[in-house]
């Protein structure tokens, strides 16, 4: 039976782990984040398919649940049937916790009676929690909690905030070590390789979920930065200096940020208020030099010789 005969002592991976399953109800986007002491649970906890669903499997995991989930949903078959259907198959489901959602909202979960204790799960509208070896049962609680209060938030950042509040809990009994975090769309993605709008990972971390925090708002900042880019290759640097601009508030001392803002500054004809950004970056590192020197052979700075020349003598 492979995979469907795993036990414990063969399982791929322990993902002992708290996680929530989550979707937006005006966007139709789906989320899963999870924490773990585990190295690397987003490699296995977390699977997700625009036009699709969301799955977590944990506990004493069995990949098959999130590859074979997402399959079966994406054939229309509800997150009952196809849990049930899966079940059926394998004979270690007693250990497995696992929960799925299906892109229109509905949601099935499992908690299996030899899952470590404190170990449950809750299903409320539009999310599922998920925990198993957990300090106590505050942790689902305060995670519900937390995602309910910050109905303002971005899906993202709001599962985020149930992680913290599972966390603030006591999370996992044996304390922490690794995060994940993925989000995908609510309409199949026509380029496959962009199926996630968020997936990000810390593996191995003294504070994951302060970590997976920090890499998420990077994620924004860059979300700009790739809206600026698109807007230079546009030739519109009005609409590149202000993508660069709100990156620029999301991430106020990252370089290449910077970087690229000023060459937008010099793209819309501001070369003087480019100065001093191209000043400090060069002092910084004459690396940055160097590409600035590099940029007019592949039209990405629109500027004369005499400007560049001064520019690149500062």
């Amino acid at each position: 039976m492979g995979l469907w005969a795993q036990k414990p002592g063969n399982s791929d991976a322990f993902a002992h782990t708290f996680s929530i399953l989550a979707r937006d109800s005006e966007t139709g986007q789906m989320a899963v984040g999870v924490q773990s002491h585990w190295f690397s649970v987003g490699t296995v906890v977390p699977w997700g398919q625009s036009g699709v669903g969301v799955v977590a499997t944990q506990s004493f995991v069995n990949e098959a649940y999130g590859y074979e989930g997402l399959k079966l949903m994406s054939k229309n078959m509800s997150p009952a049937k196809v849990l049930e259907q899966l079940r059926n198959k394998d004979e270690g489901q007693v250990f497995r916790q696992v929960a799925m959602m299906s892109n229109n909202g509905e949601i099935a979960a499992f908690t299996g009676n030899k899952c470590v204790q404190d170990a449950r799960h809750i299903i409320g509208e539009n999310y599922s929690i998920q925990a198993n070896m957990m300090v106590s049962e505050n942790v689902v609680y305060n995670m519900r909690q937390a995602f309910e209060e910050h109905s303002d938030l971005a899906l993202a950042e709001r599962v985020v905030k149930a992680l913290e509040a599972g966390q603030a809990a006591g999370g996992d009994i044996r304390g922490k070590q690794s995060a994940a975090l993925i989000v995908v769309d609510s309409k199949p993605s026509e380029l496959p390789w962009n199926d996630k709008l968020v997936d990000l990972r810390v593996d191995d971390h003294n504070q994951p979920i302060q970590e997976l925090s920090r890499l998420l708002n990077v994620h924004r900042a860059y979300e700009y930065m790739a809206k600026g880019d698109l807007a230079m290759e546009e030739g519109n640097a009005e609409s590149a200096l202000e993508a660069y601009h709100q990156a620029e508030k999301l991430l106020p001392n990252q370089d290449e940020i910077q970087f690229w803002k000023a060459v937008a500054l010099v793209n819309a004809k501001q070369v003087k208020n480019s100065i001093p950004v191209f000043e400090r970056l060069f002092k910084k590192d004459k690396k940055w030099q160097e590409l600035l020197k590099r940029l007019p052979a592949s039209e990405l700075i629109a500027i004369d010789q005499p400007a560049l020349d001064y520019l690149l003598k500062l």
